[in-house]
């Protein structure tokens, strides 16, 4: 099978290209940045930048669209330009793929809701926070207007080798060897290592079913807590957290979006009102969709891989 993968530059695209690669399938892969910047080998890169538009390319069989603007804060028009009009350009380069599969978020859900066991026909919305969010269930619509059999996974909080998201920012955060976050640490989260995503993709790919929507995550659950606590002891750092109250920081991150927009910062702070959500609330999700129609069997977890070493 001959399968086109965009933002094959980014930690999802290039960890599923090369899963897919490794696997057997001819891997044509697409990018925006140049193609030394790859961290995993590839035979075919074509560096593209989708706001851009269409462009001419071989015929393939399916595509996995990873491409995205992933952020916590930020112009809502410039998410657009990259999650809703980029996926408009990848529809339209390969409209004669016979399989789509689109990596979304489950962030997409109505974060204004209570977030537990989530199955897929919830009710999404009501990101008046979150630009990102926003911007990735109308590229969903998109997908859906256009007509064509689409699988759309949605992931939650992937993490993995070659992350490039989550843990700089774990780093990042530890002040004096601890590691501050909002809320209490007890509530529990659905999260996504990236080889189960790939597998999930793989699954979209060979499997009988071509069109539909699937929640994507580890096996089991996790608080806050020993999310963090693991991905601290995996780097080989000390699992010292101390936490914020809930109701403060929010406030805090209100001052701190404020803040930075007056200062015109490009980068968002370290604390945003997505962030304190994603962290102080539950949002797990209900994987029966998954399991059953795709055959997916989501293999690691946050506790797993060989000491000294990240992630298996």
């Amino acid at each position: 099978m001959r399968v086109a993968v965009t933002g094959a530059s980014g930690f999802v695209g290039g960890y599923i290209a090369g899963y897919l690669q490794r696997a057997g399938y001819h891997v044509v892969t697409y990018g925006r940045r140049a193609a030394s910047s790859l961290r995993h080998p590839v035979t075919s890169y074509t560096a593209w930048d989708i706001t851009r538009g269409p462009i001419r390319a071989p015929s393939m069989d399916a595509v996995v669209h990873c491409a995205a603007m992933v952020d916590d804060s930020g112009p809502l028009a410039e998410f657009r330009a990259a999650n809703v009009i980029g996926t408009r350009a990848v529809i339209a380069t390969f409209q004669h793929a016979s399989r789509f599969v689109h990596i979304s978020t489950a962030s997409v859900y109505d974060l204004s809701r209570p977030l537990r066991a989530v199955r897929e026909d919830a009710p999404c919305g009501g990101h008046s926070f979150s630009h990102y969010a926003q911007s990735k269930l109308e590229s969903e619509q998109e997908l859906c207007a256009d007509g064509r059999p689409v699988t759309i996974l949605r992931p939650h909080i992937i993490y993995g080798p070659g992350d490039s998201t989550l843990m700089p920012r774990v780093l990042a955060a530890r002040c004096a060897g601890w590691l501050p976050l909002a809320g209490n640490g007890r509530n529990r989260l659905s999260v996504t290592h990236i080889d189960n995503l790939a597998q999930a993709v793989r699954r979209a790919l060979d499997g009988t079913v071509e069109s539909g929507v699937f929640n994507v995550a580890d096996a089991n659950d996790v608080t806050l807590d020993e999310l963090a606590r693991a991905l601290l002891r995996r780097h080989g750092l000390v699992d010292r957290v101390v936490y914020i109250p809930g109701g403060a920081a929010w406030y805090l991150a209100v001052a701190a979006e404020l803040f930075g927009r007056a200062l015109h910062r490009p980068r968002p702070p370290f604390l945003t009102r997505f962030v304190v959500r994603q962290l102080t609330h539950d949002f797990t999700l209900d994987l029966s969709r998954a399991r059953t129609l795709l055959g997916y069997a989501p293999r690691w977890t946050v506790h797993d891989g060989p000491p000294g070493e990240s992630f298996p």
